[in-house]
C-alpha cells in the first residue's frame, strides 16, 4: 500500500466467501515489496454494502513503514462531463458568460468521499488555468458514483476559446472546451455612439453660431416693421396704388365728375 494506494501485488489477490458470522480464512502469497512501504493485507467487499479493512503485514527481510490513516483514501475519477446553459441577451451586451459544469464522478477508493473540495479552473489559449476551490455538499460512496454540478463564470466581456478544467487533489479529472461568442451588442453600441455624439455636437454648434452671428443692417430710409406700425400695408415694388390728391370730394382718377 505505497502511499496508501492498492497498487502493489493486486495479481496475487484471492476471492473468498464469508461465513454466516462474517468471518473467512484463506491463504495468500506474499509478494516482495519494491521499496520500504506500509505493507498490509487489504480486504474489500465485492457485492453488498461497500466495506474495506486493512491488516498490517511484516515481510521478513524488507524494511517496513507505518500504515497511513485512511482519511484520504478516496480516489475520484470523472466518467462523463458536459457544459449546460446558453448565452442570454445580456451576454450579447457584455454581461459575464455563465455555464454549469455537470460531471459524473466515481469513487474508486476504499473509503467514501464526504463533502469533497474540487478545483475549478478556466484558461484561454496557452495560459495556465486560474483555479478556484468549490466544495460539493454530499458523499460519494466507495465504489459508487454521483452527479456533481458546479457553476462556471467568466469575466464581463470575455469571448473566444476557453477551457474549463475540474481537478481534485493534484489530478485534473476533466477538461471541457467552451466557445464564447463575441458580445456584438457592445460593438453596435460604440458604433452608434461614434455617430450620434458628433452629430449632436454639430447641431448644438450650429445653433450657437446662428444665435451669435450679427444680423445684416437695414438700408437707409427704410422703416422696419416696428417703426412703420402694425396698420401700414406692405406692397411689392411696382404694385403701389396711385395716391389721391387729398382734396375733398375728389374722386378716384378716371372717375366721371
Amino acid at each position: 500500500m505505497i502511499g496508501g494506494t492498492n497498487a502493489c501485488a493486486n495479481a496475487d489477490g484471492r476471492t473468498v466467501t464469508t461465513t454466516a458470522d462474517g468471518t473467512f480464512a484463506t491463504t495468500v502469497p506474499v509478494a516482495a515489496p519494491p521499496k520500504p512501504c506500509p505493507c498490509v493485507v487489504h480486504v474489500a467487499t465485492v457485492t453488498g454494502e461497500p466495506a474495506a479493512a486493512d491488516a498490517p503485514l511484516g515481510v521478513q527481510g524488507h524494511p517496513e513503514a507505518p500504515l497511513p490513516p485512511q482519511r484520504d483514501g478516496e480516489r475520484l475519477s470523472a466518467l462523463e462531463a458536459r457544459l449546460e446553459g446558453s448565452s442570454g441577451l445580456l451576454t450579447w451586451f457584455g454581461a459575464p458568460p455563465r455555464r454549469r459544469l455537470v460531471v459524473t464522478v466515481a469513487n474508486l477508493g476504499p473509503v467514501p468521499a464526504r463533502d469533497p473540495v474540487f478545483r475549478l479552473g478556466t484558461s484561454r489559449g496557452v495560459l495556465a488555468p486560474s483555479w478556484e476551490e468549490h466544495r460539493w455538499r454530499g458523499t460519494v460512496a466507495a465504489g459508487g458514483k454521483e452527479r456533481v454540478s458546479l457553476d462556471v463564470e467568466l469575466a464581463a466581456g470575455a469571448y473566444g476559446d476557453y477551457l474549463v478544467s475540474l481537478g481534485y487533489g493534484d489530478e485534473v479529472l476533466v477538461e471541457q472546451p467552451w466557445d464564447v461568442s463575441r458580445p456584438w451588442g457592445v460593438t453596435v453600441f460604440w458604433v452608434l455612439l461614434c455617430v450620434v455624439v458628433p452629430l449632436a455636437v454639430f447641431r448644438a454648434g450650429m445653433a450657437v453660431v446662428d444665435r451669435v452671428r450679427p444680423r445684416p443692417a437695414a438700408p437707409a430710409g427704410t422703416a422696419t416693421t416696428e417703426e412703420a406700425g402694425p396698420g401700414l400695408p406692405w406692397f411689392r415694388p411696382g404694385t403701389v396704388p396711385p395716391e389721391n390728391d387729398g382734396a375733398p370730394g375728389a374722386g378716384a382718377p378716371g372717375a366721371p365728375s
